[in-house]
């Protein structure tokens, strides 16, 4: 079966990809979808065996766990083992937007997504088509689109150039805004703790939570 690119700026597609991209997902299908830092693959967080695909198609291992994407701030409600001052402060200054956060997970959640020591890696990301999507499909994990070792892709033919028909549906929703990956923070342990500094600077980020910078980039 070959793969499609739909080109979702124009009415008449975004339409047809979405209802496309959300087939797919419950079918246990891979994705490439937009986000605001850089196009993604995607699978339906809850199910194994697509994970599974996803991490099988970047050819990753799974050391490093699958960040899950959210299309709302309800969501992550159900997704964690609780709700903390610092996770509503980071999620209402920064969401939709470039900020991941790791936080411990809901212990019922059905989900294999790596290695994640009992916690899950959260975004809800400032894109239109994405948001749509993740608000009809449900949490998805999401990973950048390119295969391990290559750069992220920042369009879906450069997406397509990585995965070419391993993925069957490309949802193309133009060149990634930010064009580099979401800052990671890690709110799991006794302190936060900046894993990866890219989208959103430490600065920033110890602005809301009245942290200095570095004690945030402390590892």
């Amino acid at each position: 079966m070959g793969s499609k690119i739909y080109h979702c700026l124009e009415p008449d597609e975004r339409e047809a990809g979405l209802s496309a991209a959300v087939d797919a997902v419950q079918a246990g299908q891979c994705i490439v979808l937009p986000t605001d830092t850089v196009y993604g693959i995607g699978a339906d967080a809850f199910n194994n065996d697509a994970v599974a695909k996803l991490l099988a198609t970047k050819r990753r291992g799974p050391d490093m766990p699958v960040p899950v994407l959210v299309g709302s701030w309800t969501t992550i409600q159900g997704l964690v083992r609780e709700f903390s001052d610092t996770a509503k402060i980071l999620v209402e200054a920064f969401w939709p937007g470039g900020l991941s956060i790791v936080v411990p997970e809901a212990p019922s959640l059905p989900w294999n997504l790596g290695d994640t020591r009992g916690t899950v890696l959260l975004r809800m990301p400032n894109q239109p088509l994405a948001l749509e999507l993740l608000q009809r499909t449900g949490p998805m994990a999401v990973s950048s689109a390119n295969i391990s070792g290559n750069p992220p892709a920042l369009n879906a033919a450069n997406a397509k150039q990585q995965f070419g028909d391993a993925v069957g549906i490309y949802l193309d929703g133009g060149d990634a805004q930010v064009g580099e990956p979401s800052t990671i923070v890690d709110i799991s342990g006794p302190q936060p703790v900046i894993l990866r500094e890219a989208a959103i600077s430490a600065e920033r980020i110890g602005e809301v939570l009245n942290l200095d910078p570095e004690q945030l980039r402390r590892r």
